[in-house]
């Protein structure tokens, strides 16, 4: 039985206007609940009702949002991360007003040499593919497999297919630009012990904007950490004893926000024992004291210019791939 509105609302314990309200992006529910019903639609694979049959005619129609998990950043329970969850909204909300629909298939990365003929047999709208984790050989059989397809949050030069995330090396250089003018220069580096496309354009923005400045991070002041994990347990600062740097680059939010949770638990002062920056600017950076200093993602443009490549695919044959970065801006808060 196809999943209604209401049935939305009863597994959220909310109004249905609550869950109108939440999927096309407008205010009148706390962001808590908005993201708690995004997460669940994208759970569901909910697929709101079109009015009527002219709107079916007119607009985009269904479009395919396909995620393939791993055990790298995308696991079976990505839609409760910040990002994802704010990529989702934008991207429900941006069809809605194309007078489409948004139909999430989800398919394990073991799965995808048997599934994807699936997709492709079911997908008669194009298909936009949350690419964090994907390697290059599993995007070019996307691609190869799929017609109308733009890969989301991940970037191969190489390969000629249309792809939309956010400028890494730019916003890495931004951070490093930013932590330098604040006087730093014994500086560390927390880096995602998961290596994919966008934490290895990071490492790169920053490497490079630091050693223009003459500054290097030593062997020692380089740490690998989980990209995803939230809770301070198993991450001991005072271990680094006196090696512990003046200011520390993490390569998303979750890895600072982490470290800021381990500092104060061991009675560090952020930002006069350590000053803490980081990548994403999810809804958290602001709900820990002192707020995050970070590297602000545009998800919503992702989402439009994501969709309008999808359509210049859809209405013309002669579409030419097309390699969107889009620039982040700097957040500047309390913690550095």
């Amino acid at each position: 039985m196809k999943l209604k509105m209401s049935d939305i609302a009863d597994m959220a314990h909310v109004s249905k206007s609550a869950v109108s309200l939440a999927l096309n992006g407008k205010p009148g529910i706390s962001e808590d609940t908005r993201q708690k019903i995004l997460g669940i639609i994208a759970e569901q694979g909910y697929t709101p009702l079109r009015k009527s049959h002219k709107d079916i005619e007119t607009g985009i129609g269904e479009v395919t949002f396909l995620v393939v998990t791993t055990s790298g950043v995308v696991q079976n329970n990505y839609q409760s991360l910040p990002f994802f969850n704010d990529l989702i909204s934008a991207l429900s909300t941006n069809v809605n007003h194309l007078q489409g629909s948004l139909r999430t298939v989800t398919i394990q990365a073991d799965d995808l040499n048997e599934k994807i003929d699936a997709v492709a047999r079911t997908s008669h709208h194009g298909v936009l593919v949350l690419g964090t984790d994907l390697t290059k050989k599993q995007v070019m059989l996307i691609n190869e497999q799929l017609h109308n397809v733009v890969f989301l949050d991940t970037y191969f030069k190489e390969i000629n297919a249309d792809f939309v995330t956010m400028d890494n090396y730019q916003g890495a250089q931004l951070a490093a630009r930013y932590i330098l003018s604040k006087g730093y220069r014994d500086i560390g580096y927390f880096a995602s012990d998961k290596l994919i496309s966008n934490f290895n354009g990071r490492r790169r923005g920053f490497h490079d904007a630091l050693s223009d400045a003459g500054v290097h991070i030593t062997n020692d002041h380089f740490y690998y950490i989980s990209p995803t994990e939230l809770e301070p347990q198993g991450l001991k600062l005072s271990s680094y004893g006196k090696n512990l740097p003046k200011a520390i680059f993490c390569e998303d939010d979750y890895i600072a926000l982490r470290l800021i949770k381990a500092a104060q638990k061991e009675k560090i002062t952020v930002p006069d024992d350590v000053a803490v920056m980081g990548f994403d600017d999810i809804y958290g950076a602001t709900l820990i004291s002192p707020e995050l200093s970070t590297i602000h993602v545009p998800a919503e443009q992702m989402a439009r210019q994501a969709l309008h490549q999808l359509q210049g695919q859809l209405e013309s044959s002669n579409w030419n791939a097309q390699k969107t970065l889009v620039a982040t801006t700097l957040v500047q808060r309390q913690s550095l």
